[in-house]
């Protein structure tokens, strides 16, 4: 096991082994962390399902109220008017099937993609490169749209994607360390209610047996999620 730093044992040794109010938390968290750099804050959530069944592999997508403090770079694969529409709607890059030949040589300077849907059966040629990525474009999180103005604001506004692993844990970024408080707390909740919303209406039992919140460097901290 790697040893523990100075710093960190002392952050850690701050942690009371209990479970924390959300508010309690994350004063908790923004006292201990001693990273000079401007950390990211993330919950981790231990689910209660069993991912291997289609309906139980939660995923979605939520606008978190403060955003994610950071700048999200947005290319939209589209055609006609739609490329000035993505253009006049903020997004990065907006290109044809030229796109498509730039990631298959090695393209990554974007952080999303957005493509219309009668760009997909060229854009589906990307799932090597962008699959693992997580960037491919999908309809059920409203980056495969005719809407794309709108899809580029979201994404900039700080809209996230959550998604369970193989393993029933589900990791998502609420926003930055310097951040106060409240619109960390405001971010968190706004995850968490989404999380909640789209717990699989064939699970039985406890869904969310754990939470923790922690910046990039920090210990985590047990949060209490409340399911009602």
């Amino acid at each position: 096991m790697a040893n523990i730093g100075k710093k960190h044992k002392a952050a850690l040794a701050q942690v009371e082994p209990k479970v924390y109010e959300i508010s309690e938390a994350i004063g908790l968290l923004k006292k201990i962390h001693y990273a000079k750099f401007d950390e990211s804050v993330e919950i981790v959530l231990n689910l209660g399902v069993n991912p291997k069944y289609a309906d139980q592999n939660v995923r979605g997508t939520t606008s978190l109220p403060h955003g994610l403090g950071k700048k999200i770079r947005v290319l939209v694969i589209a055609q006609g008017e739609k490329i000035k529409e993505a253009e006049d709607g903020g997004a990065d890059f907006a290109m044809g099937l030229e796109a498509i030949e730039k990631i298959q040589g090695g393209w990554f300077d974007f952080d999303a993609v957005v493509a219309t849907p009668d760009m997909m059966k060229d854009v589906g040629k990307l799932g090597k490169q962008l699959g693992p990525k997580g960037l491919m474009p999908n309809p059920k999180l409203g980056t495969v749209t005719f809407e794309v103005a709108k899809a580029v604001k979201d994404l900039k506004a700080g809209r996230v994607e959550f998604r369970v692993n193989k393993e029933g844990v589900l990791h998502a970024a609420v926003g930055k360390i310097s951040f106060d408080e409240t619109k960390l707390e405001e971010n968190l909740k706004s995850l968490l209610d989404a999380v909640l919303k789209a717990r699989p209406a064939s699970l039985k039992g406890k869904y969310i047996k754990s939470a923790y919140v922690s910046s990039t460097m920090s210990p985590g901290i047990a949060i209490q999620v409340s399911e009602q």
